[in-house]
């Protein structure tokens, strides 16, 4: 899994200006490893503001449609119960419930999910689905996922394996899953930046759909 929208919180002994602190951090970090904003917080921790994700999961060398199929058999289903190996042994959960919204969108952006017409792509599907080094020719669906955060938290391998109880989903080659956005919901399932109040100077409290 990689990400594009992590957070972090921190308390300083002083007061500093948000951009040198940013720059001071960024130049420090491992290549990759990118601080691209830095901001005064305002009341309320960082934590209060992180009800949920959105993913896009590439699943090479699965067609759209049979993605496309699975996600109608897993969106319909009222529990998908899936196991997880923890260090107190396997426990089961419900894969199903936390997940806000779920899409298949192809690797231009240009279809929308059978499911849901106000599903919205990302411009970010369009550079996904780089053919794994060697392979070429095979098709590549994205799944576009918002899972809200609970205890205990459900991933997208969580998700993935929901796809494989109820509809014998099984990827064949290795799935990348990337975060584009964590954040507050609205009722619509969007999710709004964490950020977004304090760069305002403000906090305005749960944001309306």
């Amino acid at each position: 899994m990689a990400s594009e929208a992590e957070y972090v919180e921190l308390g300083l002994s002083r007061l500093a200006v948000p951009e040198d602190v940013r720059a001071a951090l960024d130049a420090v970090l491992p290549d990759g490893i990118d601080v691209v904003e830095a901001v005064t917080a305002g009341p309320g921790g960082l934590t209060e503001r992180i009800e949920a994700s959105r993913w896009l999961v590439e699943l090479p060398g699965v067609a759209s449609d049979r993605l496309e199929d699975a996600v109608v058999k897993f969106t319909t289903a009222d529990q998908v119960l899936v196991e997880r190996l923890t260090k107190h042994g396997r426990r089961s959960l419900d894969a199903r419930a936390p997940v806000v919204r779920c899409g298949v969108v192809r690797p231009d952006a240009t279809a929308q999910p059978a499911q849901d017409d106000s599903y919205r792509t990302s411009d970010s599907s369009s550079r996904l689905c780089a053919p794994p080094s060697g392979v070429r020719g095979n098709p590549c669906a994205i799944l576009d996922l918002v899972v809200r955060h609970v205890t205990p938290s459900v991933r997208p391998d969580e998700v993935l394996a929901g796809l494989r109880v109820v509809a014998d989903l099984k990827p064949p080659l290795p799935v990348r899953a990337t975060r584009l956005a964590q954040g507050m919901l609205t009722e619509h399932g969007d999710i709004v930046d964490p950020l977004a109040a304090d760069r305002e100077g403000h906090l305005s409290g749960r944001p309306s759909p």
